[in-house]
């Protein structure tokens, strides 16, 4: 681990209340200087997101480790991320999951970021270009379910394809949203509760079509 990320995790993640180990080892072994354009390489280390072009950002380091605290996946998880983006959260899942669905809408962030995670040597990771509304009914249930961008309502599709026993953890509104962890109970009733305030881009095509045929 270099010094920079080192200082990263220390000081913008666990003295911000980050504690569990598992996520602490996790964003170790991820570099998220490989992640950002070089143009921004010299800022890939500090708590703030960064623009990863076609009007997205890679999300701040804090936002990723208190996403995937809350998320909580095991070594037996299979998780299905929406909004892959240049692959950053992504890397960080894998790293603590079984297998990583992930759907990008932009074609173009997609395939960028399976070639990234692929060089980087993640063979738990499936990442296809498609529409988060729809979710990934080929491979539902998940016990696990992360948003990295914004709907304006809870997407009902993706409560679906949680598994009884699940977690989704994402982010929800319009100006003014808020992180939201729903569980589900193996009844199927849902218990949702805010953490606090945040700031994404939001979830776009709701009425696109789905995942993109390999």
């Amino acid at each position: 681990m270099n010094e920079q990320l080192e200082s990263m995790i220390r000081t913008q993640i666990e003295a911000r209340g980050v504690r569990d180990p598992r996520v602490l080892r996790a964003l170790g072994r991820v570099d998220r200087g490989l992640f950002v354009p070089p143009e921004a390489r010299s800022l890939a280390y500090e708590d703030f997101p960064l623009s990863i072009g076609y009007d997205q950002t890679i999300s701040q380091p804090y936002m990723v480790a208190i996403m995937t605290e809350l998320l909580s996946p095991s070594p037996s998880s299979k998780i299905l991320e929406i909004g892959t983006g240049c692959g950053y959260q992504t890397a960080i899942l894998a790293e603590m999951a079984r297998k990583v669905y992930s759907l990008e809408i932009i074609p173009e962030l997609a395939e960028n970021a399976r070639q990234r995670l692929t060089s980087l040597g993640y063979d738990n990771i499936v990442c296809r270009s498609g529409n988060g509304w729809q979710g990934w009914p080929s491979e539902a249930p998940f016990d696990g379910i992360l948003l990295a961008a914004a709907p304006e309502e809870l997407p009902q599709r993706l409560v679906e394809q949680l598994a009884p026993g699940g977690r989704l953890v994402l982010p929800v509104g319009t100006f003014r949203q808020e992180l939201v962890v729903v569980d589900k109970d193996f009844r199927g009733n849902l218990e949702c509760r805010e953490i606090f305030g945040v700031r994404f881009v939001p979830m776009t095509g709701k009425e696109a079509p789905g995942i993109s045929p390999e």
